[in-house]
């Protein structure tokens, strides 16, 4: 799941708890070339208010203009965008491509406050679930999840959204390289946290969109920062930061650790790890050391890029041999 979905949640969250209806938009299909995969959440109110995205922006002009219309008083309704069907939105993508979305209308009763604050803890990295819709009455329910899968299921009486934890990078240590590694993936739709615990480094930073955290990282990830859907980061080149986090996130679920420096920093790390922070030779295959794919990066710019396309290459789960 993407950053943008976990806010289209709390918006949800937001308005409902204001005593607003809202419409719930997920992607359930796509053909052809699509903007966004099936699973993304868009979310909006009666007055054309909205967050979230679906395709990037035609879809969702014809969509609010319908709504503030009158349109989809339904508890739940089903719209084929791109294939010119007569009796369907009168959109062409730009992309040529298809897009199947379903719409949920959620009035703000208690039932659908709570199902929505499932959400959240959800995305938040509580839990991972599937998203159970009924196509003919809108009746939701959440089950546990502990299986791979596609993203959404779905048959002629239900939709089945596989839900996860919002992908998360931590970066360790504010240097130019985390600052421009921090903007590239929040720009690919990470939840983005950076943690120095350095006040000084922080005067005259700002990074939008960005959570930051005045703290050790080894220190934020001991106290619950990581979940199976995390990447963690170490671009200091300061051993004292870097060592204890990779000592740190080594104890977690996290998908992607990786560390900052040259090949024979990274081989003095390993021993250097092994042998003060007590790490297995399991514990040093996990790491990412040198950090990123060999671009021939120098600078911060470029060294973010080699980062974020072996963290996305890890997701996505391709050999590295495959590129």
């Amino acid at each position: 799941m993407q950053h943008l979905d976990l806010q289209v949640i709390e918006r949800a969250l937001d308005w409902a708890r204001d005593g607003e209806t809202v419409w719930l938009c997920t992607v359930l299909a796509t053909f052809g070339s699509s903007p966004r995969e099936p699973g993304s959440l868009f979310v909006a109110r009666a007055d054309g208010r909205h967050e979230g995205s679906l395709s990037g922006g035609c879809i969702e002009e014809d969509f609010l203009e319908r709504l503030t219309q009158g349109a989809f008083e339904a508890p739940i309704t089903t719209l084929r965008y791109g294939d010119g069907h007569a009796e369907g939105p009168s959109v062409t993508l730009p992309c040529d491509g298809i897009l199947d979305v379903m719409i949920e209308r959620l009035p703000p009763t208690p039932e659908h406050l709570a199902h929505l604050e499932a959400l959240y803890d959800v995305l938040r990295g509580q839990r991972p679930a599937i998203r159970q819709v009924d196509l003919a009455t809108g009746q939701t329910a959440l089950v546990d999840d502990d299986s791979g899968g596609p993203r959404v299921t779905l048959d002629e009486h239900q939709a089945r959204m596989r839900l996860g934890p919002v992908a998360r990078l931590i970066v360790a240590g504010l240097s130019p390289v985390s600052i421009a590694c921090a903007e590239f993936a929040r720009s690919l739709g990470f939840e983005v946290i950076v943690c120095d615990p350095r006040e000084d480094a922080w005067r005259n930073v700002a990074i939008p969109g960005v959570q930051t955290q005045v703290t050790l990282p080894s220190s934020f990830i001991a106290s619950g920062g990581c979940h199976a859907a995390t990447a963690v980061v170490a671009l200091t080149h300061d051993p004292r930061l870097d060592d204890l986090t990779m000592i740190e996130a080594v104890r977690t679920s996290a998908f992607y650790i990786g560390v900052m420096g040259s090949r024979r920093t990274s081989t003095a790390r390993a021993e250097r790890l092994q042998r003060i922070g007590g790490l297995s030779e399991a514990d040093i295959e996990r790491l990412h050391m040198p950090i990123g794919l060999s671009l021939g990066s120098k600078t911060p710019a470029e060294i973010a890029l080699a980062v974020m396309a072996d963290i996305v290459r890890v997701r996505r789960g391709k050999a590295r041999d495959a590129l």
